[in-house]
C-alpha cells in the first residue's frame, strides 16, 4: 500500500465529479483541487454513504461549516460510490459540503488510502491555500473519525502560519 503525499509536498492534483446540495437542488460540477487555491481545503475521505460512522463524520462536519467557512477553508467528502448516490445522501442528511464520486479509486490510491477489502480507509488530508498537504490522519480502523474541534484547531495553525 502506498503511504500517499508527506507532510510539506504538494497535494496530488485530481478532478472528480461531484455535487453540492444547495436549497433545494444538488448541483452538479467536477472539483479540481488545484482551482481551489487560496483556500485551505479539508480532504475527507471516506467508505460509504448511508453508513453509521461516515453519516455520523459528515453531518459533524456538515454542522460545523460556518467554522470551516471563518478558517477559509472548504470540505469536500470523497468515496467510491457514485454521484446519484452521493445526491441521496446529502439529501438524506442535509449534508452541506461537496461530495465527490472516486469510483475508480484513483485519487483514494494517489493518497495512499485505497484499501483492498474495503475499499476506501476513513482519512482527513488538510491542504494549505498554496496546495501543500499540512496535516493527515489516516484510520488504521474505519470506525472513529477526527473531531471538529481538532480539524478547526489544525486549519487555524495553517491560517496563523
Amino acid at each position: 500500500m502506498a503511504s500517499g503525499p508527506q507532510l510539506g509536498s504538494t497535494a496530488p492534483d485530481f478532478t472528480l465529479p461531484g455535487g453540492v446540495l444547495s436549497g433545494e437542488s444538488f448541483d452538479r460540477a467536477d472539483y479540481r483541487l488545484s482551482s481551489a487555491r487560496g483556500r485551505s481545503v479539508v480532504l475527507a475521505f471516506y467508505p460509504g454513504d448511508n453508513t453509521s460512522v461516515c453519516t455520523k463524520q459528515l453531518c459533524s462536519y456538515s454542522s460545523g461549516m460556518e467554522a470551516f467557512e471563518g478558517l477559509d477553508a472548504d470540505v469536500w467528502g470523497i468515496s467510491p460510490q457514485g454521484v446519484d448516490s452521493h445526491e441521496s445522501f446529502a439529501r438524506a442528511f442535509d449534508l452541506r459540503m461537496p461530495l465527490l464520486a472516486d469510483e475508480g479509486r484513483e485519487t483514494a490510491r494517489a493518497y495512499g488510502v485505497s484499501a483492498p477489502g474495503i475499499g476506501v480507509r476513513r482519512a482527513v488530508f488538510l491542504i494549505g491555500p498554496d496546495g501543500v498537504l499540512r496535516w493527515k490522519h489516516v484510520a488504521l480502523l474505519g470506525a472513529t473519525f477526527q473531531s471538529l474541534t481538532t480539524l478547526t484547531d489544525r486549519l487555524s495553525g495553517i491560517k496563523d502560519a
